[in-house]
C-alpha cells in the first residue's frame, strides 16, 4: 500500500466514524434525556393513575411512569424514605408526617371519588342503610342480617337470619380513612370505639381482612358479607353497592354524579388538605386523593420531569377521570396547585 492510499483510507475511516457519531447524536441525546418515575401509595386512584401512566407517553415517549398501589399508609411511609419520586394517599399527611420529609414536600389533590359499602347478599338487590345503622354494624353493635335496624331500613327485604361476615382492609389504606372518617362524623359510638384512621383497631367478631383490592375479592366470594372498596372496584367486579343515607335524610347510591355533588363545595386551604366527613349533599362517603411530590430533587433532571408530569396530570390527565368514576379537580384549584409545583420544585 502506497503512503498516499493509506492518507485517503484513514481520511474516509475518520470522516464514516464523524457522520456516524453526528448520526446517532439525537438518539444518544434522547436516551440520555428519557426519565423514569417511580410512584407508590393509594389504591384508591389506582385505576386512574395507570391510565394516566399510558397515556402521558403519547404526549411525553421519553416519560415512563411506574406506579405501585401499596396502599396510602405504605405511599406515606415511602415519602419520608425517599424511596419514591413521588407518592400517593387519599388521607393527607399530618403535620407530623410533613415534617419527616427532609426534602419538603408538596400535597397534590388529583381526583376525588366515592367509596362503595359493598355487599354479597343472595336475594337483596336494594339494601339501603341509614346514619345510624351503618356505624352499628362496623362498629360490631349489629352482628346479623335480621337486625331489627336493618329491617327498618329495608320493609319488605328478604334479609336472612345469619351472621354478618365483615370484610375490610388489612393494610394502611386511606380508602379505610375515607371510611372511618365518615363514620366517625356521624356517630359518636363508632368515633369513640374504632374512630377515623387508615390502619384502625376492628372490633369486629371473625373479621375477614384483604390488603388493598382483595377486599372486593372476599366480598364477592363470601356470601352474607359486607365491606367498603372504592367505587371504580365495585362496578368492574359487579358487586352491588348500599344505598346510604345523607345528611340530608336521602338515601343515596354511589355514582360520579352524587360523588361530584357531595364535593361541589369543598373549599382547599394553601396546602390543598381537606378532609370531608359528613358532606351536605350527593353520597355521603366520599373523599380526595393526593400525590405527593418533593420540593427538591436529587438532580434538576428529575425535578423537570416531576413538573411535566404534574402539568400534564392536572391539565391533560383530568379528562380521564370521568371515564374511570372519578371526579375532577376544579381549574381554580388547578391553577393554584400548579403555581405551587412550577415554582417550588427545585
Amino acid at each position: 500500500m502506497t503512503f498516499l492510499t493509506s492518507v485517503l483510507m484513514n481520511r474516509v475511516i475518520t470522516t464514516s466514524l464523524l457522520t456516524g457519531a453526528v448520526a446517532l447524536s439525537p438518539v444518544l441525546s434522547k436516551i440520555a434525556s428519557a426519565q423514569t418515575l417511580n410512584g407508590a401509595g393509594a389504591t384508591f386512584p389506582a385505576p386512574l393513575y395507570e391510565r394516566y401512566a399510558r397515556e402521558v407517553r403519547k404526549k411525553y415517549p421519553d416519560l415512563k411512569v411506574n406506579y405501585q398501589a401499596i396502599g396510602s399508609g405504605g405511599g406515606i411511609r415511602q415519602t419520608i424514605a425517599g424511596t419514591v419520586d413521588f407518592g400517593a394517599s387519599d388521607a393527607a399527611m399530618k403535620d407530623d408526617e410533613i415534617a419527616k420529609v427532609k426534602n419538603g414536600v408538596i400535597l397534590v389533590p388529583t381526583a376525588g371519588g366515592a367509596v362503595s359499602v359493598v355487599y354479597n347478599l343472595p336475594g337483596v338487590n336494594n339494601l339501603r342503610l341509614s346514619r345510624t345503622t351503618l356505624p352499628d354494624i362496623f362498629s360490631g353493635k349489629i352482628t346479623n342480617w335480621s337486625d331489627a335496624k336493618i329491617k327498618a331500613d329495608n320493609p319488605g327485604a328478604n334479609l336472612p337470619n345469619q351472621p354478618i361476615k365483615f370484610v375490610v382492609r388489612a393494610d394502611g389504606s386511606g380508602t379505610t380513612f375515607i371510611f372511618t372518617n365518615h363514620l366517625s362524623s356521624i356517630s359518636g359510638y363508632f368515633k369513640g370505639r374504632i374512630g377515623a384512621n387508615t390502619a384502625p383497631r376492628w372490633t369486629l367478631p371473625n373479621a375477614l381482612k384483604g390488603k388493598g383490592t382483595g377486599v372486593a375479592a372476599l366480598v364477592k366470594s363470601n356470601p352474607g358479607s359486607i365491606g367498603y372498596v372504592e367505587y371504580d372496584y365495585a362496578t368492574k367486579n359487579n358487586l352491588k353497592s348500599a344505598e346510604l343515607q345523607n345528611k340530608k335524610g336521602q338515601f343515596v347510591a354511589p355514582s360520579l354524579a352524587s360523588a361530584n355533588s357531595a364535593l361541589s363545595n369543598v373549599t382547599f386551604p394553601d396546602n390543598y388538605r381537606v378532609f370531608i366527613g359528613n358532606p351536605e349533599q350527593g353520597y355521603p362517603i366520599v373523599g380526595l386523593t393526593w400525590m405527593m411530590v418533593y420540593k427538591q430533587y436529587s438532580n434538576p433532571t428529575k425535578a423537570d420531569a416531576i413538573k411535566k408530569w404534574i402539568n400534564w396530570v392536572l391539565k391533560d390527565g383530568q379528562q380521564y377521570n370521568d371515564d374511570l368514576n372519578y371526579t375532577k379537580i376544579p381549574s381554580d384549584v388547578v391553577n393554584r396547585v400548579l403555581k405551587t409545583v412550577n415554582s417550588t420544585v427545585k
